[in-house]
C-alpha cells in the first residue's frame, strides 16, 4: 500500500514541475506587464497541436521542444503587437477582453483545421523501476525538461543584460525608459517568453494525456490556482505551486472521486485568497 502511496507521490512531483511550467508563463506576463492572459489555455493546446504534427513528420516530441519554444516566442511577440500593446497602459478590463478575444480566435480556428475531436501522441521510452515501483518514462522527460526550462529562465533573468531589463520593467517601467531601456522590445519579449513557456508546457503534457483544442482551458484553470497559491509575480512561487498541485491532484484520486479533484483545486484557491492573498512566495520578478 505504501509504493502506491509513494508512486503517486512521485508522480504528482513530476506532472506538477510541468504545470508549474505551464503557469511560469502566466506568472511571467503578469509579472512584467500586468496583464492576466486569457489566452493562455488556447496556447497551451497549441503547443500540444504542434507537438503532435511535429512528431507526425518525424520529429522526435522532446527534440521538437526548442522548435515549438522559438515558435511561442515570435508568435507571442506577434499577439502583443496586435492585440496589446496599444491598450497596454488602459484599464485591465481592456487587456483581458483582448487576450479572451485570441483565445476565442485561436479555439474557433483549430476547431474548424482539427474538430473536437481527441488526438494523442504515442511515443514510449518505456518505465522506470524503483523498489517496485513504475514510473512512465513521458513523466521522467517531462519533469527534467520543465526543471531545465526553469532553471534557464533563472539564468536568463537574473545573469543576462536582457534578463535584467525585464526585471527593471516589471519593478518601474518609467524609471526603467529614463534608463534608456526599450520597453516596448521588452515587453514584447516577455509576453513571447510567456507564450513559449504555455505552448512548451502544453507539449509536454500531450506526451502524457490525449488532447484536443479545448483541453487547454483545464491547465489554464490549474495555471491560475498555482499563480494564487504560489504567488503572483513570483517564478519560484509558480514552480511550488505547481509541485503541490501536482502533488495533491495524484494522492486525492487514491481517495476520492475523479470529478472531485477540480472541486477541491478550486476551493484551495478560495482559501488561500482569504488567508494568504498574496500566495506563498508573493513579490515581484
Amino acid at each position: 500500500m505504501i509504493e502506491i502511496w509513494i508512486d503517486s507521490v512521485i508522480s504528482g512531483i513530476l506532472l506538477g514541475l510541468v504545470y508549474g511550467l505551464a503557469a511560469l508563463g502566466l506568472n511571467l506576463i503578469w509579472g512584467v506587464m500586468k496583464v492576466i492572459n486569457l489566452s493562455h489555455g488556447a496556447f497551451i493546446a497549441l503547443g500540444m497541436f504542434f507537438a503532435y504534427f511535429l512528431f507526425t513528420f518525424g520529429l522526435n516530441p522532446y527534440a521538437g521542444v526548442p522548435v515549438i519554444f522559438l515558435i511561442g516566442v515570435l508568435l507571442g511577440m506577434v499577439v502583443y503587437f496586435v492585440a496589446l500593446h496599444r491598450i497596454i497602459d488602459a484599464p485591465e478590463l481592456s487587456t483581458l477582453l483582448s487576450t479572451f478575444s485570441v483565445s476565442l480566435f485561436i479555439i474557433g480556428v483549430g476547431t474548424y483545421l482539427w474538430s473536437t475531436s481527441p488526438y494523442a501522441i504515442s511515443f514510449d521510452v518505456g518505465t522506470i523501476s524503483v523498489g517496485g515501483m513504475t514510473i512512465l518514462g513521458t513523466k521522467v522527460i517531462a519533469g527534467a525538461v520543465s526543471i531545465a526550462l526553469a532553471l534557464s529562465l533563472y539564468y536568463f533573468l537574473y545573469k543576462t543584460k536582457t534578463g535584467k531589463a525585464v526585471r527593471a520593467v516589471s519593478m518601474n517601467r518609467t524609471a526603467a525608459e529614463l534608463m534608456g531601456i526599450n520597453t516596448t522590445k521588452i515587453l514584447a519579449l516577455s509576453f513571447g517568453i510567456g507564450i513559449a513557456l504555455a505552448m512548451t508546457a502544453g507539449a509536454l503534457i500531450a506526451t502524457i494525456f490525449p488532447f484536443t483544442i479545448l483541453s487547454g482551458g483545464v491547465y489554464e484553470l490549474k495555471s491560475f490556482v498555482i499563480c494564487v497559491l504560489g504567488g503572483l509575480g513570483s517564478p519560484i512561487g509558480a514552480l511550488v505551486g505547481g509541485l503541490i498541485m501536482g502533488i495533491l491532484e495524484n494522492v486525492m484520486a487514491l481517495q476520492i472521486p475523479t470529478g472531485l479533484v477540480p472541486f477541491i483545486e478550486f476551493t484551495i484557491l478560495v482559501i488561500v485568497l482569504l488567508l494568504r492573498p498574496t500566495g506563498i512566495f508573493g513579490g515581484e520578478i
